[in-house]
Order: C-alpha cells, then structure tokens, then sequence
C-alpha cells in the first residue's frame, strides 16, 4: 500500500490489539514470558546498575530535539545487556534503495559501541500481501518491522504477533524517545493499555492530489483541473483520443483505486474511524467527535455510490487496463515510465513527476482537486516500527529503534543517506535542516524506504524545493485538521471471526469496485452487503460501536 481541532505541529515537525504476546524468552531474559506484557523494570542482566552514569550522559544532551545533535552512548541503556554481540533483524517493506548496503554498513559502524549491529530484509511490496504475516509466524529470525494501520499493523497484533509494552517501559528501557517524542503520539498505537508498536515522530499534511502529463493535456485544449469533474474529462479524453493513438493510458491502475477514492471523499471532509483490509468506517467531520450513529461503513455511503459509479464510466471508456486488478507494476511507477497519464497519491507525485520528466518534451503538473476542503494530518501512528514477539532480545531491539529515531546521526543516515555522497547539510532553521542533494540522491532518496518512514523527526526540508510543490504544500497548511478519533482502537477479539470473515468478503468487492470492473454497481453493492450480513456484519458492528460510545464517554 502506498499511503478536527488544529493539527500539532511542533517545533521538530515539517511538512513533509490488543495486549498480545510479549515474546518468547530472550538470552538475555530481556522479555516478558510469552502471554504477559512488558512493564518498567524488567531488562536483562544489566539490570538497574549504571542508572547514575545514564543519567549523567542524558543530563548533558540538549532539551529539545533541534536545539543541537542528540547523540546516543551505552550507559544510557543499563537494561540492555550487551556483553555478547547481537544482530538485530528489521524487516521493511517495499523497494530497496540501490544504495541501502552503504548505509546499512554506516550504521553498523556506529553501532559498534554498542555491541550491536542489524541486519535489513525488504519485503517487496509485490509480495507484501501474501509474506507479510508469514514473516511474522514462520520461525525467521525478526526482531523489528515496519508497520502501520495500512501495513497490518492491527491485524497482527490481534495474533499477537508483537512485543507489547507500556509508557513507562519506554521510560525505562528507550530514553531518547522518552525524552524527545511527541507525547500524544504514544496513545495512537496503544490498545488497551498498551503499546503494540513505536509510532514516528512527525505529524504532517496528508492531502491526496493528482499528477498528469500536462503536454497531454495541452494537446487537447485543457489548460488545468480545478475539481472531480475536471479529472474526469480529462481521463474520458485520454482514453478517448490518446490511448487509440499512443497506447498510454489515462492511469494505468493496479489492484485498486484506493488513492483515487481518498481524493473523492476528501470532498466530503471525511476521517476514518477505523481501516483495516478494506474494513474502513467514515464519518464527516464538524468539528468534533462524531455520534456513533454518524458512523458508517465506506462502502454503503451515497458518494462512494457515486464514485464507484464515475469508476465504472472510466474503465469502460478504456481509462485504465480490464487486467488492473492483477496489474503487479504500480501506477507510479507506470506514470514515470510514461505509461499513464495520471497518477493519485501525497506530495510523493512530485518524484514521479520528475521521474517523467526526464523524458524530453513531456510536462506534468500536479493539481488538488478539493481546494475548499480540509487537508487531513498524518498522524505520527502512519509510520511505526514494532518489535516482533518473536525477537530474542526485544531490549536490545528497542535500543536500536531509539538511536535510530533520536540519534542525530544515526536518523540522518536513516533518513538522508551518507552525508556528501547522497545530500549535504544547509542551514538550520526554525523547523530543521535545509538539504541539497546530490547527483547520487537518486542511488537513496530522502525519506526513501519505509525504516525512515518509522523514525521520522520531520526534521528535514529540500533547499530550494520545486516552486510548484512548495506552493501546494504551503497551501495545505492553513487547512490541517487532525482526526478528533485518532487514539479510539477498535479491539475486534470479542468478533474476531466475524471480523475476518467480513474482510475476505470486502476483499472479494472493494477492489473491483473501485476499479469500475463490475457488470452492474448497485448490483455488485447489494451482493456484498448480502455476503457481508451472511458473515456477520452485524455482530462486528454492534462491538465496534459499543467499544466507540464508551470511548467516546470517556473523552
């Protein structure tokens, strides 16, 4: 998958289930036995000693996170025993940068203190859907993955598939996150009480927009998109006129049309109570936490009706290909290579539009098609990195996560590359760092893997940035609203059943009406719903609800 009151953005931040098993005994007697939950104190063989000399190193480190380098050293983590050596295996998903070797050797090298080092798989995000929970249950050696509530971050912690720990074990057991992350942000991966992974440390504007190939759209006389229905000319167009001709496609869409769908509701100032494997629930936002009865499933709204409808106009035109729903090459990827004529996504379209661009005499323009309406922030819980229930040493872990979210040079490499080789350094401002990159950037573009994605300070800001992106992503700012829900967690154990069910049936659905490739949408609608009440719709909902009302009282 790619990706209220007013949202908080802190100094540090810039644009840009359940209590399962604790794991199984580590060498180090570092986790809780499997069932129980971690709590402040239990660590490994260190135990408490060197707890002054801790204190002294986090005395003389900055108080805030910009205000100088944080760096991390080992009497800051005396639960940790690292008179052994340890591998600590982290698992990311989607692509490997080209040159994730050099960097993966940097921080090795700085680990070395530590008595530390990891090793990185990549779980390619073709083989996402079908390793991602085999990773996690087929006896590999892990001990850290990314994850997020669109990366299965909920669904796995119901198998109890990660370490789960509580505030004050950060306290204990991660100082630098302790002392340096955004305190709100603890409760947006918490179930119960308890922590099922590390949220980043970056809220930002999550605005959908679109990118097209304005050459394309200079040919056949229209000059920019202003709304919905623009978009919709302008991909009836292509299909009508360029794709006979050239063979592009309007969008050359993959699996589902679920950023195409973000953008349409967005017109509707929508958030989501809850999202899993296409179990998402909506409401309008005005201005405060909804009523439970204002809650509805995505799918049976009216204007995902009339989305799914428009979807429906466009792939019978020819929008996109019948065999979209296989399509295994991503739409971004299609849109640089000159294969669609629009993409859906964040400000990340502004890379594959440079992507497109290096071709000779193609133009690409990106537009935000709902002006008038709020731009919702991405909470810090949109990128985590959760220790597995599997990892034998999840202390060890946990250091490694913290020097890699709040060391200064450690977060660099994660997220930037090697310093003069991928970017250089620019001044400082209020917000962060400027950065320049370099004729190497693209061999580890910033922000580039989904490790960086989990340790975010938003701490960083392209010098001299594209006018054209600088200008839409200031133009979010006024409009951030964040998601008045964003701490409720649906905990569906009462109905797990029921619940899985359901998702196999929405799986079976959703996808292909978003992509407009069924005979008849109402039709399909009422078959789903059909399945969906035969599979226990019902019962999942009640529990959601009950669950929401009473968090909704205790607010």
């Amino acid at each position: 998958m790619k990706k209220v009151t007013a949202c908080l953005l802190t100094a540090v931040m810039v644009f840009s289930m359940l209590a399962g098993c604790g794991g199984r005994e580590s060498s180090t007697g570092a986790s809780a036995p499997a069932g129980e939950t971690a709590s402040a104190g239990e660590g490994g063989a260190a135990g408490g000693e060197g707890s002054a000399s801790a204190q002294d190193a986090l005395a003389e480190l900055p108080e805030n996170w910009l205000d100088g380098d944080v760096k991390a050293a080992p009497e800051m983590y005396p639960n940790v025993d690292m008179s052994e050596p340890y591998t600590v295996y982290l698992y990311q998903v989607g692509d490997t940068p080209q040159d994730w070797d050099k960097v993966e050797s940097a921080i090795n090298e700085y680990l070395t203190p530590f008595n530390t080092s990891i090793e990185t798989v990549f779980i390619s995000w073709a083989d996402v859907a079908s390793m991602y929970s085999l990773v996690l249950a087929g006896g590999e050696q892990i001990d850290a993955i990314f994850t997020a509530p669109w990366e299965y971050m909920y669904t796995e912690a119901a198998k109890g598939s990660f370490y789960t720990f509580d505030r004050e074990w950060v306290t204990q057991n991660m100082p630098l996150t302790d002392r340096y992350q955004v305190e709100r942000s603890f409760g947006q991966t918490m179930v119960n009480g308890q922590m099922v992974a590390m949220p980043s440390n970056r809220e930002a504007a999550q605005n959908k927009i679109v990118a097209i190939r304005q050459d394309l759209a200079d040919k056949y006389g229209i000059e920019k998109l202003e709304n919905w229905d623009d978009y919709m000319n302008f991909c009836l167009t292509i299909a009508g006129k360029e794709t006979p001709e050239s063979g592009i496609l309007a969008m050359a869409a993959s699996g589902n049309n679920a950023e195409l769908w973000d953008i349409y509701r967005q017109q509707y100032d929508t958030f989501q109570l809850y999202n899993d494997n296409n179990m998402m629930y909506l409401y309008s936002y005005d201005g405060e936490a909804p009523a439970a009865e204002d809650i509805q499933l995505a799918w049976n709204t009216d204007y995902f009706l009339e989305f799914a409808k428009d979807m429906k106009t466009l792939a019978d035109a020819g929008a996109w290909s019948r065999g979209a729903l296989s399509n295994t090459t991503s739409d971004d990827d299609a849109f640089g290579a000159l294969q669609g004529a629009s993409v859906a996504w964040n400000g990340s379209v502004f890379t594959y539009m440079k992507m497109a661009e290096e071709s000779e005499g193609v133009v690409c323009a990106a537009y935000d098609l709902t002006k008038d309406n709020l731009v919702a922030c991405e909470e810090c819980n949109n990128g985590d990195i959760a220790i597995a229930a599997a990892s034998r040493d999840p202390l060890r872990t946990a250091m490694v996560i913290d020097i890699l979210k709040m060391d200064t040079y450690a977060n660099r490499l994660v997220n930037m590359g090697i310093e003069g080789e991928h970017y250089t350094l620019g001044e400082k401002t209020e917000k962060g760092w400027l950065y320049t990159k370099t004729e190497n950037s693209a061999n580890y573009p910033p922000d580039g893997c989904s490790l960086s994605w989990g340790v975010r300070n938003g701490a960083y800001e392209e010098d001299g940035a594209i006018p054209r992106e600088k200008e839409m992503t200031d133009s979010w700012e006024p409009r951030l609203v964040s998601c008045p829900t964003v701490t409720f967690v649906f905990n569906d154990e009462a109905v797990a059943d029921y619940a899985a069910a359901c998702k196999t049936v929405l799986g079976d659905y959703v996808p292909s009406l978003q992509l407009g490739l069924v005979e008849d949408v109402e039709a399909s609608l009422a078959e789903m719903n059909e399945k969906l009440e035969a599979a226990g719709i019902k019962q999942v909902e009640e529990e959601m609800m009950r669950q929401y009302s009473e968090w909704l009282a205790a607010q």
